[in-house]
Formats: C-alpha cells, structure tokens, sequence
C-alpha cells in the first residue's frame, strides 16, 4: 500500500468503530485515572470523538455520581472504564509487609518535609468491579471500556443484555485472543510506549512488546476492530498506526496538560520540563507497572521490599499523594506519561483534538 492509499482511506474516518460506537472520529480520549475529568470527556465527546470516564476502582456510589456529572454535560456516547483486577488474598505475611512499607514510606516523607499518617491495613477498603458493573447498568452506560484484566462471563452477559460495547485491553496476542474468545466487541492493543499502568493480565513479567510491532502482531491473529494506544500525538504517529491496522486511535498524554487535565499547575510545569530519561516504568505508587516521571519517591521505592501487590500499594500511597499535592511537592505525585515526548498544550481538549484531526487531514491532502 502507498503512503498516498493509505492516507486516501484515512480521509474517509467513517469505519466499524465509528459505527459501533456512534461516533464522528475514531478517537479516543483515554481513559486516565487522576487525570480525566467530567469536563474532558464532554469536551472530547463535542469534537466527535469518544470521551472515556474514568472510574478505576471507584466504588458503586462514586461511580454513579460521576456518570450523572458528565451526563449534565453531554448527550454525546461516552464510554466508562474500569479496573478490572483479582484481589491477593490476606495473609499474616501481606499484612506484615504493609506494616513495613507503611512505615518505610512514612519516614521517607518526613525527610522530604512531608507530614503524612498512612492508613492501618485494616482500613484498607477495596472495590470488587462487580459493584461498579452493576452501577453502569443502572445508568444504562452503553460503551464500556476495561484494564487490567478480562470481564468474567456473567458480567460480559449482563452488559451485552444492556446493550453495551465492551472494549478490553491487551499488551499482548495473547491477551487479545483471550479478549476476542470471550466475546469482548473491539481490543485496544496498548503499547510499551504508552503512559500510565500497563493492561497486562495475563503474561508474568509483563510484557515488554513495542507497540507498533503489537499492534501488526494482534491484526494478523485476531478479527475484531482495533485501537490502538501508545505514543500518539501528531498525525504521523497516527497514520502509523492506520498502516499497521488500527480503526481507532487512543490518546492520552497529548491531553495531559489541557485545560480540563485534573493535573495542577506545578504538576504541568514538571511535564513542561521533561526529557527521555525522566519516563520510567515502575510499581512503586500501585503496586502495578505503569510509565510516568522519575521523581524521588519512584527512585526509592524502585527494587526495594517496600512494593506491595496492587491494589494495596495503591490505596497505601493515596493519601501520600493527596498530601504532596496539598504541598506542591513534585516528588511524591504520579505524573503518568508515555514515551513520546512533545509540547504538553494547555489549551482545551476540544482544541487539541480538533487540530489533531486537522493535521491529519492536511497531510492526507
């Protein structure tokens, strides 16, 4: 295929996944945890793209109150996106860790003039997905996006009854046909490049694939509608990934510092400053991998017993993160980012995404 082919059915962005999701464009607004905002979404949406709302591992209540938010904003398709994950087990030995790492984190606070009181393990209260499952089917949430894992069958049963779209994540072929054996409607294959937590849930260590030689892998094994994610942030980068077999384009990092971008200021200027050896792969604030900026607490935690399996690292960090952000201090917040390093604009989400689709119909002219 011809660069001038490819960029002739680029022009024509009517596909399976605009049809499917009853959007303008096959974009996606990724679905960020910390970051996305009901604000972002409904500004993703008036482009023509799909806004994604994040929930994570909101619990039931959460969860409706911020579907009814974003709704006050739109009536455009957004999808919802939710962690799906198994819970360790408790054990005398999990509980001894957390008391180590509880204390560990504690005093490395203080040498950074952060005064924190991390909560007792028995405070620790965890959201099973089920409970989030069964608040998108009272809002009648018709696009639902998942990480971390596989939906299991009843709950894949009782969404498509609702009528939804389900949307799983893979990191490898092997998680892609998983995805497709279990009758999830459209994978997003995301790359090694891509920031925040890793989709992984299958292979053990992650797995480490280039997202570009992924995205070629999973077209040729699988046979549903794919988007991609990881590394996009111009037309180029785009066109690429079309190449190579995406109907859908997922960006994230391209909107981090947007006016809508729940970042704050000082965490936007650290992102302003940001250079190739600053992104780094890392458990320390979840317990799980994910892609963001090198920052003390990072150095620290890295290759120390001090990581507990997620999601007990990442309730245990919370509220360290919720204090450094009360306190200005970039060295212990997650500043989640992928490997393609460029201007983070502050203008709004719906300006970016407009002149994204405008580059790249200007380079497909």
């Amino acid at each position: 295929m011809t660069f001038g082919h490819q960029n002739h059915l680029i022009m024509n962005w009517s596909n399976q996944i605009t049809h499917l999701l009853g959007i303008a464009y096959p974009i996606v607004q990724a679905p960020m945890f910390g970051v996305t905002t009901p604000e972002m979404v409904a500004a993703a949406s008036r482009t023509g793209a799909l806004g994604s709302l994040a929930l994570g591992d909101l619990p039931y209540a959460q969860c409706l109150e911020a579907i009814r938010a974003t709704r006050t904003l739109t009536d455009a398709p957004f999808a919802v996106n939710i962690f799906v994950n198994s819970i360790p087990e408790i054990s005398k030995s999990l509980k001894k860790q957390y008391a180590d790492a509880r204390s560990f984190i504690e005093t490395l606070a203080r040498q950074h003039q952060l005064e924190v009181s991390l909560p007792e393990f028995e405070a620790i209260q965890l959201t099973d997905y089920r409970e989030q499952v069964h608040a998108i089917l009272e809002s009648k949430c018709h696009i639902v996006s998942f990480t971390f894992g596989n939906l299991d069958r009843e709950s894949i049963g009782l969404l498509k009854e609702n009528g939804s779209i389900l949307i799983g994540t893979c990191t490898s072929v092997e998680e892609a046909q998983a995805l497709e054996a279990a009758g999830i409607d459209i994978i997003c294959v995301q790359g090694f490049e891509a920031g925040g937590h890793r989709g992984s849930f299958i292979a053990h260590p992650i797995p480490r694939i280039g997202g570009l030689s992924l995205l070629s892998q999973v077209y040729e094994q699988v046979h549903k509608p794919l988007i991609y994610a990881g590394g996009i942030y111009n037309a180029n980068t785009l066109l690429a990934t079309k190449q190579l077999g995406a109907a859908g384009f997922q960006v994230g990092s391209l909107l981090l510092g947007s006016k809508e971008s729940a970042l704050l200021d000082f965490e936007k200027n650290r992102l302003a400053q940001v250079g190739e050896s600053d992104i780094v792969l890392t458990r320390s604030f979840s317990g799980r991998y994910a892609r963001g900026i090198k920052n003390a607490f990072i150095e620290a935690l890295d290759n120390s017993p001090y990581i507990l399996p997620y999601p007990y690292q990442n309730k245990l960090t919370n509220t360290l993160r919720k204090v450094a952000k009360a306190n200005r201090n970039v060295d212990f917040v997650s500043i989640w980012a992928g490997q393609s390093i460029h201007p983070y604009q502050n203008s709004s989400t719906e300006a970016i995404l407009k002149a994204l689709i405008q580059q790249v119909e200007f380079v497909a002219d």
